[in-house]
């Protein structure tokens, strides 16, 4: 089966969404800043049995994002499923940061999956099918996390131009949204949070959704 490319490997949700690929057989591609992060989440893919491969990266550096994407490509194919889960998250109000502190954020929020996006969309939509998804968060605003909210908007509007562009040839652009603090044993616990990726790229093309929302257990 094709692979699945995690950019922005972690603890949390990235390493909860590359177990939930690779127990469906798919070869994994991690993607992330730290080598001794990747090195814990595919200690933690080991029982799956598929190919794994780990990539240092930073999601902001678009040359080393494009060098990462296209080895992920030459080692196990164009993917069938790409996840952008790299974020800045940080408190901060209105005018408490520097412009270059905002763009920091937007960089890692938006842009970054953007050029992700840029990288693995035309091959997909050229194939004929594709999932790409972004970790979303906070469905409405909220005045003491500025910054993430203007990326959390950005990141509705990249899905919907992906959308717009690549919707007609087959590939699925879609953001999961998780509404509260990701923790194991909570109502947010990543291995639920996981199953939304799943269920978004296995949807039916008639039924796709741009958007989940993972507002706890209940």
């Amino acid at each position: 089966m094709p692979g699945a490319v995690i950019i922005g490997t972690g603890p949390g949700i990235g390493q909860a969404v590359a177990r939930r690929f690779a127990s469906e057989g798919m070869a994994i591609t991690l993607i992330a800043r730290g080598e001794q992060t990747l090195r814990a989440v595919a200690a933690g893919l080991a029982p799956y049995d598929v190919p794994i491969t780990t990539l240092q990266a930073d999601s902001t550096d678009r040359a080393e994002l494009d060098a990462a994407l296209d080895q992920a490509v030459d080692e196990h194919g164009v993917p069938e499923v790409a996840v952008y889960n790299a974020a800045l998250v940080r408190a901060d109000k209105l005018g408490e940061l520097s412009v270059r502190d905002h763009m920091e954020a937007w960089t890692v929020n938006v842009v970054g999956a953007l050029n992700a996006a840029a990288r693995l969309a035309p091959a997909m939509a050229a194939r004929g099918s594709g999932t790409f998804l972004v970790t979303g968060g906070m469905p409405e605003p909220k005045p003491e996390y500025v910054s993430l909210s203007l990326g959390k908007a950005g990141v509705r509007t990249l899905i919907a131009l992906l959308d717009q562009q690549y919707g007609s040839s087959g590939v699925h652009a879609a953001s999961v949204t998780v509404d509260g603090p990701v923790a194991p044993g909570t109502d947010f616990d990543p291995d639920d949070i996981a199953e939304h990726y799943w269920h978004l790229h296995t949807q039916p093309r008639h039924l796709w959704d741009r958007e989940a929302l993972h507002a706890g257990r209940s």
